[in-house]
């Protein structure tokens, strides 16, 4: 079954911010044939497994069809556990997070009776239980079933299974005869198809088939990590692994921009891909990557659609994908035309148990692994240059330098010495990190003079990674972690005097109505550019504007690289001021 986009499913504006927000840019096959039904009222019976995306096909017609001003229980689902209790009323909480006023609430043993109490009776209007602790409340009168208009059974074959035959057909017989109902299982036994033909009336039925969703050819690993840490995972992964070449797939298209700034700041070849990137700039962005002009390419699901590219050697799942399909349709970008592909899914918290669900029902073969430590990634690092360097001395592809040797042992240096030396400046280590140029006393971060790397190539041309220094944890370029830090949280300046000698200015669509301060300002254009924040000079913050004393010699390029880049969720648009205009 096809996939259409949501928009295409006659949505309230309301839902279709919210799945927007959710980072869904279509409609899943189980989501694309059961929302017109629901959408009609017509009762469904969906055969699909958890992993499918079923949840919001029966939680947005649900949704939709609440009436927020009536703080009554409207909609019923049960669930078989407590664990797909909490995660179904998450995912109905994220999709009306936009309607105002609708209120959802899980109910399940091993609970606090108090908590449920509070919820139902301050007028929740979805209702999410297992049924026992459901049949409970309604024997204690606090939960009321006469104004329901959904009811919803999800993954009735483990109900049945689990013994809760008479609970459900003692809850359907409570709720009122005009009602939308709505059965989700993985299989259909003759005990659901009793309860299918009394509880429904002339059900249209949905089968999505369960299938192996394997790559054969690719290995697939996945880490539970928090999700503040998963920049340094993947970094970690880069560099363990010395991936030269790869697809980064996030869900939502802020999650893309942020990223692509965070790796390019720490030195990785990027760029990114998602719904806001105009037709122009995506054909570049794609040719650019087939010829290998940048490493790695980031971006959403729809905008990495049709993407055709060989050789492929890891795909990165930096956001959990919607559904066990569009898990396998990322992952099959690598390991093709016979060759090995690698593919690294992050969890964190409760997707663990999404991923499960995933694994499950697609048939994964997916195994865990722990985080590695930053002395694996070193070590990995130091063995992938000795086989680089035994290569080429095999290969006896280089220039001899016997002159500077020679020179170097008369002056008693051991060749082994000589060596080791040379090693230790490859791999980026040996140099003291360069202090930052004289700056004006404006321009001072927190009154503290601090060390700089050297400021790293703009980013057109892209500068291949092989051309870095070896990433460290005390070597990055451009400003270090500590340095940026500093950066957006300690900057202070003086009042705007006037532009400085040496300095354009730099008008910035972004001000006071949109609480920015100078950190904000000084910490993106030093991570976004790698250039030292020694470069920013005065900073005049106006309502609807910002004006930035920029080093002429950077100006353009800072103004090139900031283009569309976000500042407190706006997108940045900067123009270099005339000194006639200030």
């Amino acid at each position: 079954m096809e996939k259409r986009p949501f928009k295409e499913l006659g949505l309230s504006p309301e839902i279709l911010k919210a799945v927007d927000k959710m980072g869904f840019e279509e409609a899943s096959p189980i989501q694309t044939a059961v929302i017109p039904f629901g959408m009609a009222g017509r009762d469904v019976v969906g055969q699909s497994a958890t992993g499918s995306g079923k949840t919001a096909a029966f939680a947005i017609p649900a949704i939709e069809k609440v009436d927020t001003h009536v703080r009554k229980v409207q909609v019923l689902v049960l669930c078989p556990t407590r664990e797909l209790a909490v995660q179904v009323a998450e995912e109905f909480g994220k999709l009306a997070f936009f309607k105002k006023g609708l209120m959802e609430v899980p109910i399940y043993g091993g609970q606090s009776y108090e908590r449920q109490f509070r919820a139902l009776a301050s007028g929740a209007q979805v209702v999410i239980g297992t049924p026992g602790r459901v049949m409970d409340h309604m024997e204690r009168g606090t939960l009321r079933l006469d104004t329901l208009k959904v009811v919803v059974l999800d993954e009735v074959d483990r109900m049945l299974d689990m013994g809760f035959r008479d609970d459900i057909d003692h809850i359907l017989k409570s709720v009122p005869v005009e009602r939308q109902c709505l059965f989700f299982s993985a299989t259909v036994s003759r005990a659901i198809q009793e309860l299918i033909k009394r509880y429904t009336r002339n059900p249209e039925w949905v089968r999505i088939e369960a299938h192996a969703q394997n790559a054969p050819q690719v290995e697939q690993v996945y880490f539970e990590v928090d999700r503040r840490s998963k920049i340094e995972l993947l970094t970690r992964l880069i560099d363990l692994h010395d991936f030269r070449f790869g697809l980064v797939f996030c869900s939502t298209k802020i999650m893309v921009d942020e990223l692509d700034d965070h790796l390019h700041a720490r030195g990785y070849s990027t760029d990114r891909l998602h719904g806001d990137i105009t037709q122009a700039q995506r054909t570049r962005v794609m040719e650019k990557f087939r010829r290998r002009g940048f490493e790695f390419l980031i971006a959403t699901d729809v905008a990495a659609r049709g993407l055709d590219v060989d050789d492929l050697e890891v795909v990165f799942n930096f956001d959990l994908p919607n559904d066990a399909e569009d898990y396998t349709h990322r992952i099959g970008r690598t390991g093709r035309a016979g060759k090995k592909g690698m593919a690294f899914t992050f969890v964190a918290g409760r997707e663990l148990y999404k991923l499960q669900n995933m694994i499950h029902y697609g048939r994964l073969k997916m195994r865990r692994e722990r985080v590695p430590s930053m002395d694996e990634v070193e070590e990995a690092k130091g063995n992938v240059f000795y086989e680089k360097l035994r290569v080429t001395l095999e290969a006896k592809k280089f220039k001899a330098h016997n002159q500077m040797i020679d020179q170097l042992l008369e002056q008693g240096f051991t060749s082994t010495d000589i060596a080791s030396a040379l090693i230790h400046l490859l791999q980026g280590v040996a140099a003291e990190p360069a202090k930052a140029p004289t700056k004006p006393k404006a321009a001072r971060i927190a009154a503290n003079e601090y060390v700089v790397a050297p400021a790293a190539p703009a980013r057109e041309p892209v500068t291949p990674r092989s051309s870095f220094p070896a990433r460290t944890a005390g070597a990055k370029p451009g400003l270090s972690r500590k340095e940026f830090g500093i950066a957006r949280a300690g900057y202070e300046r003086k009042p705007r005097t006037g532009r400085e000698p040496g300095y354009s200015t730099v008008s910035f669509n972004v001000g006071r109505a949109q609480l920015v301060t100078p950190a904000d300002l000084v910490g993106k254009i030093a991570g976004v550019t790698r250039l030292p924040a020694s470069i920013v000079g005065a900073i005049d913050i106006h309502e609807d504007h910002t004006l930035v004393d920029v080093a002429s010699e950077h100006a353009e390029l800072v103004v090139a690289k900031l283009a569309g880049i976000r500042v407190k969720n706006q997108s940045l648009k900067m123009a270099i001021v005339p000194p006639r205009m200030k």
